[in-house]
C-alpha cells in the first residue's frame, strides 16, 4: 500500500463534551456477575491521529475497556460458555490452553467469575505483569521454552493433554470456531451501530485471528463493499506482542486468507512509535499492538486521502500499555 505525502492542513481538535453532558447521557451498568459486563466497548474517535486526513476518519474500538483489560475477553467468554453449553466443562474438568498473555488473563478472570479451574501454558518469557495477574485469579501457570514463542506454547499445551486427556478440556483458541464467532456476534454489530453503518475499512492485526475473521465475516454480509484488512509485522524475529507473522508460524486452523481483502505488513518499530504516540497524542496509553493497529488505519486514511477519497476506518485497541510494565511485587502484607 502506498502512502500519500502529508499535504493538508491539520483540522481543529475534537469538541470537549463536558463530564455532566457524559453521565446524563449514559446510565451506569448493573449486572450479576462481571462476564455481564463483557463487550460494549466504546468506539474513540483518533482526531489528532487523522487530523492531516480530512475527509477520512479514524475511529478506534476501546478493547481495554473490558473487565480483564483486553479484546481476549470476548474470546474467552464466549469459548467457556459454549463449552458449559455442551458438557465439555463438567466437575473434574479443568480448562488448558495455550496463550501468550491477554487470552490468559481473560480464561483467567471468567474461570475465577464462573468457578471453571484454569491451567495455562505460556512463553517464559511473557511480562511480569501477565504472569502476576492470571496467577492473582487462581489460574495454575507453567512454561514453555520462551525462543519457540507462542507456537512452543501450543506444542507444550497438546502434549500435556496427550499424556492425560481425561483430566482436560482443551478449547484450542487458535482452531475454536467459538474464537471469531465472539467477534461475529458481538465486534462487528457493535462497530456496524456505532458507526450507524458508515464504515468503509477495517483493520486488525492478525494473532489467534479470531478478531479479524469474525469481525470481517459479518461486516462482509452487511456490505460487501467494505474492505477488511489484516496486518501482520513485516519479519518473523518481529516485537510486537500477540501478533503473528503467518509465514513463519503454525498457521491457526481458524484463519481464512479469502475473508480479507488485503494484508498490511509492519516493521515494528513503526507499531512502537505509534504506541507513544497514541500516549501524547489522544491520551491513550496502549501496548505495540494497538500501535500497530492505528499505524495500519493511519496508512489506510493516507492512502484515500491521497486519492481524494472520503472514508471511515475502524482499528481495533487491544490492551492497556501498563499491561507490558513490571509493577510492584503484589504483597499480602502492608506495614503502614
Amino acid at each position: 500500500m502506498t502512502i500519500a505525502a502529508r499535504t493538508s492542513e491539520p483540522a481543529p481538535p475534537p469538541a470537549v463534551v463536558s463530564l455532566h453532558q457524559q453521565q446524563a447521557l449514559r446510565r451506569p451498568a448493573r449486572v450479576g456477575s462481571i462476564v455481564e459486563l463483557v463487550g460494549n466497548t466504546p468506539l474513540v474517535r483518533l482526531g489528532r491521529i487523522d487530523r492531516r486526513t480530512p475527509g477520512v476518519e479514524i475511529w478506534a474500538k476501546c478493547e481495554f475497556a473490558n473487565p480483564g483489560g483486553s479484546v481476549k475477553d470476548r474470546a474467552a467468554y464466549r469459548i467457556i460458555a459454549d463449552a458449559l453449553a455442551r458438557g465439555d466443562l463438567r466437575p473434574g474438568i479443568r480448562l488448558i490452553d495455550s496463550t501468550s498473555g491477554n487470552t490468559g488473563i481473560a480464561y483467567s478472570m471468567v474461570g475465577a467469575a464462573l468457578g471453571i479451574p484454569i491451567t495455562l501454558v505460556m512463553p517464559s518469557n511473557v511480562s511480569n505483569p501477565r504472569k502476576q495477574v492470571t496467577a492473582a485469579f487462581g489460574t495454575e501457570l507453567r512454561f514453555s521454552d520462551p525462543m519457540e514463542g507462542s507456537d512452543g506454547a501450543i506444542v507444550e499445551a497438546r502434549a500435556i493433554v496427550d499424556a492425560d486427556p481425561r483430566r482436560w478440556y482443551y478449547p484450542n483458541q487458535y482452531a475454536n470456531d467459538s474464537n471469531w464467532r465472539a467477534h461475529y456476534d458481538g465486534t462487528a454489530r457493535e462497530i456496524l451501530a456505532q458507526t450507524d453503518g458508515r464504515i468503509t475499512h477495517f483493520v486488525t492485526g492478525i494473532g489467534t485471528s479470531g478478531t479479524i475473521m469474525g469481525t470481517s465475516r459479518r461486516l462482509h454480509e452487511h456490505d460487501p463493499g467494505i474492505r477488511c484488512i489484516g496486518l501482520q509485522p513485516d519479519d518473523a524475529m518481529h516485537g510486537l506482542e500477540g501478533l503473528k507473522h503467518i509465514p513463519s508460524s503454525l498457521v491457526p486452523p481458524i484463519y481464512d486468507e479469502s475473508v480479507l481483502d488485503d494484508t498490511i505488513w509492519l516493521p515494528t518499530d513503526e507499531g512502537w512509535d505509534m504506541s507513544d504516540r497514541l500516549a501524547s497524542d489522544e491520551g491513550l496509553f496502549v501496548g505495540h499492538s494497538s500501535g500497530a493497529n492505528v499505524a495500519g488505519a493511519l496508512r489506510v486514511a493516507k492512502e484515500l486521502h491521497g486519492r481524494g477519497e472520503s472514508g471511515l476506518v475502524v482499528t481495533v485497541l487491544c490492551d492497556r500499555g501498563d499491561r507490558y510494565f513490571a509493577p510492584l511485587q503484589w504483597e499480602k502484607h502492608y506495614v503502614w
